[in-house]
């Protein structure tokens, strides 16, 4: 029997306790507040649903006001699979990606995954268009979006204000003034 092996063996894990805790400068525990939330938001637009589905994604810089960098050289929602909620900083390919797109049905439902504004947070959001004919010539947007994981206080006020903003104080007038058609 070999009697160093177990000594080796007890002074590695000696010395790894050890380690464990030895303080870092700056190091802490801070806990997170962990919940989940939903928010929903009816509006009704005129064009087709295949219309108007067109008119919420690809380019995004005609209505979409709220970015990382101010001014992006590019700001767009690719629908398909795989494609990205993406904003592109400059030149040089430095960017963000919103969210990835989940689920993609031109002029059905358009869903895509990731943290939007609030990213570098542990959180996972869920945002869910859906297209629905109002009518002879107009389209029911609905939007979900469900969040789960770390919170900070107001963020549900912060994502429904955002969210109403977008839809009724941007997208709404963009497409009533008809220059999702330009």
């Amino acid at each position: 029997m070999n009697r160093a092996r177990p000594l080796v063996r007890a002074g590695f894990l000696a010395a790894a306790a050890a380690a464990i805790h030895v303080p870092f400068a700056g190091a802490g525990v801070k806990p997170l507040k962990i919940d989940a939330f939903r928010v929903t938001h009816v509006l009704t637009l005129p064009g087709t649903p295949g219309e108007i589905y067109d008119a919420i994604t690809g380019d995004l810089s005609g209505w979409w006001d709220h970015t990382f960098s101010g001014k992006p050289a590019r700001f767009t929602l690719d629908p398909r699979p795989g494609g990205q909620f993406l904003e592109v900083f400059d030149d040089s390919g430095d960017g963000v990606v919103h969210a990835t797109v989940i689920y993609a049905k031109r002029g059905e439902i358009l869903r895509f995954d990731g943290p939007m504004g609030l990213s570098g947070n542990a959180i996972h959001m869920v945002h869910t268009y859906r297209f629905e004919t109002a009518g002879a010539d107009s389209t029911r947007l609905v939007l979900v979006v469900n969040a789960a994981g770390q919170m900070e206080t107001g963020w549900e006020g912060a994502v429904d204000s955002s969210w109403k903003h977008f839809l009724f104080e941007r997208f709404q007038p963009y497409v009533l003034e008809g220059r999702h058609r330009q």
